[in-house]
């Protein structure tokens, strides 16, 4: 999705976790490993957004891993929704910035087949030992591996 507001947007990403291993793809726009993820459209929130991106980008269906949420609430005028794992501010070019928002989750399936749409290679489901050998943001790795480390 292109950028919905001018200045900044709210995005969402996710470390899936499947045999002790996370799924990084090569972005094919930053040429950088990242998780899989993307814009917060305008009538979804972030759950129903890290849902729908992680299943457009991978295939996967995925299970939100709810950290440390308290309280799991659901009426017909509210929802407790599972908080993010971090929530992260960046610069995407000079003149625009993502609020990220990044969750945890795990799924019983390792094949990926992204929407025809998506970015169709350049993925893999790395172990700690692969996370330690890639070429990854801090960020990325220190994540990566602490979903691992969660989720294993």
């Amino acid at each position: 999705m292109a950028h919905v507001h001018e200045k900044i947007d709210f995005t969402v990403g996710v470390y899936i976790v499947n045999k002790g291993r996370v799924f990084l793809r090569k972005h094919d726009k930053y040429n950088i490993w990242l998780y899989p993820g993307g814009h917060i459209e305008l009538d979804e929130d972030p759950i129903q957004a890290v849902i729908r991106e992680a299943k457009e980008e991978t295939g996967l269906d995925i299970i939100l891993w709810k950290g440390n949420q308290k309280f799991d609430f659901k009426d017909e005028e509210s929802e407790e929704l599972p908080p993010p794992i971090t929530i992260n501010r960046h610069l995407t070019s000079p003149e625009h910035e993502h609020v990220n928002m990044s969750y945890f989750a795990t799924s019983e399936s390792d094949v990926i087949q992204p929407s025809p749409d998506e970015q169709q290679d350049n993925w893999k489901w790395c172990t700690k030992e692969d996370l330690e050998t890639m070429d990854l943001r801090s960020d990325i790795k220190f994540y990566a591996a602490l979903a691992i480390d969660t989720l294993g």
